[in-house]
């Protein structure tokens, strides 16, 4: 016989691995085509103009730009990726008009 009593088994104890989600580039930065902008779980931020969908609803950057997050109706959140090329021509604009 057992001169001690078997040791109890605790059920607690195990915990996964965090998975980093959240915003990457926030709205201001230069970004590069490819940029990872937002890792979510599900689309609670849409993607916008030059903004593509992962798999994993990762939002990334399709085009070299400065981010944008803009919030549209009923509190939904969008981020789009102004392009270089949309900036320098706004850019001009405001030149001629200065």
């Amino acid at each position: 016989m057992a001169h001690k009593k078997g040791g109890g088994s605790s059920k607690n104890g195990r915990d996964s691995k965090s998975k980093r989600l959240g915003v990457k580039k926030f709205g201001g930065e230069f970004v590069l085509s490819g940029n990872i902008l937002v890792r979510q779980r599900g689309t609670r931020i849409k993607p916008g103009e030059n903004v593509g969908v992962g798999r994993d609803h990762t939002l990334f950057a399709t085009s070299d730009g400065l981010v944008l997050y803009e919030t549209i109706r009923e509190g939904r959140k969008r981020v789009t990726v102004v392009a270089l090329e949309k900036l320098e021509q706004l850019a001009a604009q405001e030149e001629a008009v200065a």
